[in-house]
């Protein structure tokens, strides 16, 4: 009875989480566009931290967007510190991933300075630059590769590596 109860959990769960491949194309768009963030926002409405690492630090990285195309400086303040406890919080469930790497590195690079969420720019591009070449999946090496090319983090010569 219990295992049938887990199993019939896990397929609802699967059904209802978001795809990770839709996310990945979407989420570059999301920054120039308040439909798209608030569109993707309420896709992960449902993530929390025990979910997958990876979709914790999209939730992370939409929620500051979201900090962005919002007007008020509370909400502005609110949603950019719950997506930046989310991203951390996804660092440190998954130090070693190269995309949540590379979602933390565009949120730092693109947050005002005042806010002072900068400290791990060179850290996680020097973590990119070491292990993009490992990454096996495809899907992940386009995603960060994409970033890259548009970085203002990454010199010319290091962009021609990806």
């Amino acid at each position: 009875m219990k295992i049938s109860a887990f199993i019939v959990c896990f397929l609802i769960a699967s059904l209802v989480s978001p795809d990770l491949s839709e996310i990945r194309k979407n989420y570059p768009f999301a920054n120039d566009s308040k439909e798209v963030t608030q569109s993707m926002y309420e896709a992960l409405s449902g993530i929390f931290k025990d979910d997958k690492a990876v979709l914790v630090a999209y939730k992370g990285g939409i929620a500051t967007l979201m900090a962005k195309h919002s007007k008020g400086i509370k909400e502005k303040k609110a949603f950019f510190q719950e997506g930046v406890a989310l991203l951390e919080y996804a660092v440190a469930q998954d130090n070693d991933n190269l995309e949540i790497r590379c979602i933390r590195l565009g949120v730092q690079e693109n947050s005002p300075k005042f806010l002072k969420y900068r400290s791990g720019i060179q850290i996680d591009k020097q973590f990119i630059l070491e292990h993009f070449s490992s990454e096996v999946s495809q899907e992940i090496k386009e995603f960060v590769k994409g970033y890259v090319k548009q970085s203002p983090a990454f010199s010319a010569e290091e962009k021609q590596l990806f």
